[in-house]
């Protein structure tokens, strides 16, 4: 059974049966991809899972709307972005990293020039997309990194997907005219076994 067609088996069993083996099972499906559509907006996990636990409660209490609802996940995400936005006008102020969130990674041992190769494009690939227009960084990061399609991102967004689209085609120029320098050096000393 597709994603798809799971969903929406979860969403009649949710809406005509109350079943809430169903709910919990459409939320684990969806609770991590929510939440980071979330944070994408507040940067913050606490926030972002109060808003993603807002939206599943507020799933709970519409669910004998959901026959109505074509496209569960996409109405999800709309309220998640739509969410998102009021607490982003009601309550963040100040942007702010909290040293809980930081996440090294050293299960791997490598040599430290790798190391240090490794992590100065990883800065520079996620600076380049930090760079890019708010609306144009959404969208790289909704298809590449939260896997959804051009339509889904079209309908959560209101935007046609021609602009979903170019978009995506800017981010990736700009990523990649932001990285193209530092790759030359990199391959000339892989070529030359430096």
């Amino acid at each position: 059974m597709s994603e798809k067609s799971t969903i929406a088996d979860l969403q009649q069993k949710i809406a005509l049966y109350e079943d809430m083996n169903a709910y919990r099972q459409l939320y684990e499906l969806l609770n991590e991809r929510l939440f980071w559509f979330v944070f994408s907006f507040v940067k913050s996990k606490e926030a972002a899972e109060e808003i993603v636990s807002d939206v599943f409660i507020k799933l709970w209490k519409i669910r004998d709307e959901l026959p109505s609802i074509r496209n569960l996940q996409v109405f999800l995400y709309v309220i998640a972005r739509n969410y998102s936005l009021n607490y982003i006008i009601k309550e963040y102020k100040y942007p702010h990293v909290s040293l809980d969130e930081i996440q090294l990674d050293v299960s791997t041992p490598i040599n430290p020039e790798e190391l240090y190769i490794s992590t100065e494009m990883s800065g520079k690939i996620n600076k380049a997309i930090a760079e890019l227009p708010a609306q144009c960084r959404l969208i790289f990061r909704m298809v590449r990194e939260d896997g959804l399609k051009h339509k889904e991102v079209a309908d959560i967004l209101n935007l046609s997907k021609t602009t979903i689209r170019n978009q995506l085609v800017i981010a990736v120029r700009k990523i990649a005219q932001a990285i193209r320098p530092h790759l030359e050096p990199v391959a000339a000393k892989q070529r030359y076994g430096q």
